[in-house]
């Protein structure tokens, strides 16, 4: 897997479409973004996409993270400011598109949350595990990785290739980047009056067979905080439900109006 500058970057598809709105990609705990690459054909579609890779070494806050994507955000409109941004946030990056929209609201126009981690610091009992990983020896990992990939994805659904694609993410990070990451979501908090003020369309995303958080009744909860949030559960897909094959990301949000209807010349 690639190595990535020390600050967080942008990774870009082999095409890019100016014409089209941005679409910023926020990963998981992983944070290589490479796991969007089966959605990117589809997406490429309607959408110029950039896909957020964090440096494995990485262990920023989320007020310096959110500074850090919100710069690179900024970098990109200076190109073209007049464009919409479409702002998608899986697992982790969930969490921060959290941060970024209560943050800096007026620089998206539509957001869209898969499975959003939110949930993770509201349950006890998720809360009380991933703090036993400080005492786990880094060797470990590695080995536990293998007995967490059932719990990360419905696996009969994925294809052989998305499945070591992502165990490789999976292990890509090393014992203290997990541990920290680990305590960010255990601290995340949100104010609830600055999400309802938003008024941009969110589409929640959830995978009903999700093992891993408890994204249905996550998305339930956030739907009734946000003012203009829609809903879709995916009743077969667990928590990467973003890898399975039968999931195509660009036509759920065509079923929702999720998607431009026309191109545009978004340059200065």
């Amino acid at each position: 897997m690639a190595e990535f500058e020390l600050k967080p970057c942008f990774s870009t598809s082999n095409y890019l479409k100016p014409e089209y709105p941005l679409f910023i990609y926020l990963p998981g705990m992983d944070g290589t973004g490479e796991l969007l690459r089966s959605q990117a054909a589809n997406l490429e579609q309607g959408f110029d996409i950039r896909c957020l890779a964090i440096p494995k070494n990485d262990l920023s806050n989320w007020d310096v993270l959110t500074k850090n994507v919100l710069n690179l955000i900024h970098t990109e409109l200076e190109k073209s400011f007049h464009r919409p941004v479409y702002l998608c946030g899986e697992s982790f990056g969930g969490c921060l598109a959290l941060k970024l929209i209560t943050h800096s609201p007026y620089l998206f126009k539509r957001i869209i949350l898969v499975n959003p981690a939110s949930s993770f610091h509201l349950q006890s009992w998720l809360t009380s595990i991933s703090q036993l990983t400080n005492i786990v020896p880094s060797w470990l990992y590695d080995v536990g990785t293998l007995g967490l990939l059932p719990f990360l994805a419905s696996l009969p659904r994925i294809s052989t290739s998305n499945r070591q694609e992502l165990l490789n993410a999976m292990r890509y990070l090393p014992a203290e980047t997990i541990n920290w990451r680990l305590s960010l979501l255990r601290e995340f908090d949100i104010d609830k009056s600055r999400l309802q003020q938003l008024q941009q369309e969110v589409l929640l995303i959830a995978g009903g067979n999700d093992r891993l958080l408890p994204s249905v009744s996550e998305i339930q909860r956030l739907k009734e905080i946000l003012p203009q949030a829609s809903s879709v559960i995916l009743s077969d897909s667990g928590h990467a439900c973003l890898l399975e094959t039968d999931v195509n990301l660009y036509a759920i949000l065509q079923d929702y109006n999720f998607v431009e209807t026309e191109k545009y010349s978004y340059s200065q």
